[in-house]
């Protein structure tokens, strides 16, 4: 469908066309929003005791809802967790998130074209702006996180950590039963739109179940016979043990009743044998054992860059303080601590696990960047960033076959890559490279290390997070009450539970000494800007990386020495960097004014894994899985016994690192991602993922297969 100026009388039946879609947008008016009000509050009245609320919706609509649940919460003390389902945006309608001077909403249309939208969201901005204005500012702060129409959870963090809201886009009953049930944060409430309301079948009404408190309910708008909503589909719901009711038919003294109940025992059960399921088909995965109310303040970390002053962030936005030990005199003195880092995703051409979880963890990083760089005057620590995207070219046969691959395999969202030629690319990079190539628009680069320490800074603002610098620690040992840090002189502890983030130092513990894990060294130039070279206004990715100029300087990388022998100064590593550049893009002008006479450069250690996931999770006890392995192995029964068996673990020992050369993008959601399971709190990744980053997953791999360790 085309809608065009000239065809008044399409567009007017395609307006009417979406209306008749989204039945939602047709009931925003003032009746409605008072009465979504009224719901909206007596939820957070039922709960009003909770310090995390967990909410979830099912359908994203005009926004008008998560907006009215967001602006509803601002005034309150406890925390936010909105979860909202929202169906495949690139098989069945491709999410459009429409910004102009004059629109504001979120929209969500079937076709591709603007016009329509817009119809909508003037509609939409009138109502508002009119029964709502308050909701304008929540509506720019959302749509300025850039959320991308990618399928699985997007998370995004507002108000120093008060309110969060997941963002999931996929086929729901697949979106619902990746997640893992939170027993301490279950969902207490769901808000249904109706125009998904009768999509809906009764495995997702199971899958919404498993993932409740036993006491939530639902409701929806417009449960009359005139809405056209069937009453079968409100009768599952009711066989899942839920209460569901009409927002509409709220009344302004009507009790709070309506959002308590107690369902059947037979329908709890039932919802119990679901989640013991899920239990026992991901029991080889053990999660983080949860802090209790007394152990507020016993969380240490051993670490000094992104990766542990992320994960201090995101503890102290849920409240929980923590100490970290770093061995310098500064944080971000190792992989850390170059000048820049180019900040993009990594993608796959079948989009798998690793490509997805890399979209999601760039979008968080870029947000988090955002986040600390906005945040109101005296509050702000600075750091260094150009989102001036990332272009991608090839340098050989080979890679551009992989690079051909990656752009053709998927309908990637242009907010995440699109190709681009030649021309496109010299006009995208203000010099010559004559050759095409993939642009992240939202990509770009940032200072690590300045970044790292506004991380920490925040986290110090908002909990009793404390920072122990020139703190080397060389052992560490558990004891019955907890694990105690040992440097030359001191002994620190006991603490309740330990990260280890220290970076190259990663497997410098006997409890960490057998992961998985490889060293490589990197050697980052620091290039002089100059004539044409000046000029370069993105990052360019090819056989290494150059960006543009910060401070007068370009930087040119890396090298990638595995298991090096030392860290200083290498006159050829200087070399082959500039060598790569001349591989990449041959024969141009703005070669020459790569200045490398000096021997200005930066040597950092990035620890890798294989499979370029990062580690995320508890600490694999190796000695105890090579035990059991003598007596589990290579027959089906011990493929059984590893897939219902949680695998051995130390107590309270966690691992976070293994962020490699695209830990900018990777480290600040695995950081998020551990600091909700070590407060119990639902987690922003799907089970499969999880598994993904556990480090004690190469282990596994092999034993839930039945093949030799």
């Amino acid at each position: 469908m085309t809608a065009e100026p000239n065809k008044p009388c399409q567009i007017k039946r395609d307006y009417q066309q979406l209306i008749n879609l989204y039945p939602a947008i047709a009931h925003t008016d003032a009746h409605y929003l008072s009465k979504l009000s009224i719901y909206q509050q007596r939820v957070f009245e039922a709960h009003s005791q909770q310090k995390l609320l967990v909410l979830g919706q099912i359908g994203l609509g005009n926004g008008l809802e998560l907006l009215s649940w967001w602006r509803t919460h601002s005034n309150l003390n406890q925390r936010l967790l909105l979860k909202v389902f929202e169906p495949n945006p690139i098989n069945a309608y491709e999410l459009k998130l429409l910004w102009d001077q004059s629109l504001f909403l979120v929209t969500e249309p079937t076709f591709e074209q603007h016009l329509e939208s817009k119809l909508v969201a003037k509609r939409a901005q009138k109502l508002v702006q009119k029964y709502q204005p308050n909701l304008c500012q929540l509506a720019q702060t959302l749509l300025h996180a850039e959320p991308a129409a990618i399928i699985g959870c997007q998370r995004l963090i507002f108000d120093d950590g008060r309110t969060t809201i997941d963002l999931h886009f996929g086929d729901i009953q697949t979106q619902l039963s990746s997640l893992n049930y939170s027993p301490e944060h279950p969902v207490q409430h769901w808000l249904v739109l109706p125009h998904l309301l009768q999509t809906l079948n009764q495995q997702s009404h199971w899958q919404m179940a498993k993932l409740s408190d036993d006491s939530a309910t639902i409701a929806t708008i417009g449960l009359s016979e005139s809405s056209g909503l069937s009453e079968t589909t409100v009768n599952r719901f009711q066989a899942c043990g839920f209460t569901v009711s009409d927002i509409n038919e709220l009344g302004i003294h009507q009790p709070v009743t309506l959002i308590n109940h107690q369902p059947d025992a037979v329908l709890l059960h039932e919802r119990q044998v679901l989640r013991q399921q899920d239990a026992k088909a991901y029991a080889f995965n053990p999660m983080a054992a949860i802090l209790s109310s007394a152990t507020q303040s016993s969380i240490a970390i051993i670490g000094g860059g992104l990766a542990s002053a992320h994960l201090a962030l995101s503890l102290a936005e849920r409240g929980q303080g923590a100490q970290l030990f770093c061995k310098d005199a500064e944080l971000g003195q190792g992989a850390s601590g170059n000048r820049q880092g180019a900040i993009y995703p990594l993608l796959t051409p079948e989009n798998d696990e690793l490509s997805r979880f890399f979209q999601k963890a760039f979008l968080f990083s870029r947000r988090r960047v955002q986040a600390l760089t906005s945040a109101p005057a005296g509050n702000q620590t600075p750091i260094s960033h150009d989102f001036c995207g990332v272009l991608q070219t090839a340098h050989d046969e080979r890679s551009q076959l992989r690079l051909d691959k990656i752009i053709q395999g998927q309908p990637w969202p242009s907010e995440i890559a699109y190709a681009v030629d030649a021309e496109q690319a010299n006009a995208i990079a203000k010099i010559n490279l004559d050759k095409p190539g993939f642009f992240y628009p939202l990509g770009g680069w940032v200072c690590p290390f300045e970044y790292a320490d506004a991380a920490i800074q925040k986290a110090m603002q908002l909990a009793d997070v404390s920072v122990s610098l020139n703190t080397d620690i060389l052992a560490i040992e558990r004891q019955s009450d907890g694990w105690f840090l040992l440097t030359d002189n001191n002994r620190f502890g006991p603490f309740a539970q330990l990260v280890l983030a220290n970076g190259a130092e990663l497997t410098q513990f006997d409890a960490s000494n057998k992961l998985q894990i490889s060293p490589f060294r990197g050697q980052v130039s620091h290039v002089p800007a100059q004539f044409q070279l000046s000029q370069l206004a993105t990052v360019l990715c090819a056989n290494g990386y150059l960006t543009p100029s910060h401070q007068g300087l370009h930087c040119l990388g890396a090298s990638y020495v595995k298991e090096p022998k030392h860290l200083d100064f290498c006159p050829q590593e200087q070399q082959e960097n500039l060598m790569k550049m001349h591989e990449s893009y041959p024969n141009q002008d703005w070669l020459e004014d790569i200045d490398m006479s000096g021997s200005n450069a930066r040597v950092g250690v990035r620890m890798v894994t294989r499979d370029h996931f990062p580690m995320m999770g508890c600490a694999p006890d190796v000695a105890k899985i090579l035990e059991d392995y003598e007596q589990h192995q290579l027959t089906k029964e011990s493929r059984h016994y590893w897939q219902t068996t949680p695998a051995p673990v130390h107590q309270g020992l966690y691992i976070l690192g293994g962020l490699g050369s695209r830990g900018l993008s990777s480290g600040p959601l695995a950081a998020e991602c551990l600091a909700a399971q070590l407060c119990g709190e639902p987690i922003p990744l799907d089970k499969e993922t999880l598994c993904k980053l556990n480090p004690n997953r190469m282990w596994l791999r092999k034993l839930l297969k039945g093949k030799a360790l």
